[in-house]
């Protein structure tokens, strides 16, 4: 093999490498069995999410996974590998390759890393059931508005309470 060739291969596991430093999580997928279409759909609800999805080889994906730590995913990088990295919303990957998996029986979730922890499979699968960004900020919000709510509508039947009141 030539060092030109060597060295294109190991910029690969380099940038692979800094895939993985930088995401907030990736989830590793089986998709061998997926239609051309199936996989379409998927990569675009995966694009819109702001997750990318790559193909890449077990090889590389080994390489680059151990030079961050996670030397307990080399068992995952077997047979047909895609990982969908996703550096803003942790939950992303793991929500949309779950809702896939269930949709599909040919695409199999085989695990993946979670804020920089590698993650088994149950943990992915609990993660995928939680709320997008938008769903949990909508949660907080409405825990935050609680107390408020509650105070004015006990202001508002005191109020209500001393207007019911006869004079004296």
């Amino acid at each position: 093999m030539s060092e030109q060739a060597i060295a294109k291969k190991a910029e690969l596991v380099k940038t692979i490498s800094e895939q993985f430093k930088n995401a907030t999580s990736a989830v590793v997928v089986d998709y061998l069995g997926l239609t051309v279409e199936q996989v379409t759909a998927l990569r675009k609800e995966l694009r819109e999410a702001g997750v990318k999805m790559e193909v890449l080889k077990n090889t590389y994906l080994r390489r680059a996974a151990d030079a961050n730590g996670y030397e307990a995913l080399d068992d995952v990088f077997k047979g047909p590998t895609a990982v969908a990295f996703s550096n803003d919303d942790p939950v992303a990957p793991a929500r949309i390759m779950a809702k896939y998996a269930d949709q599909f029986d040919a695409l199999q979730i085989k695990g993946g890393i979670i804020e920089n922890k590698v993650a088994s499979l149950d943990t992915i699968m609990e993660m995928a059931k939680m709320p997008d960004r938008e769903g949990l900020l909508s949660q907080l919000a409405s825990v935050l508005q609680a107390p408020v709510r509650d105070f004015a509508l006990v202001v508002k039947a005191v109020a209500e309470a001393k207007d019911e009141e006869p004079a004296a």
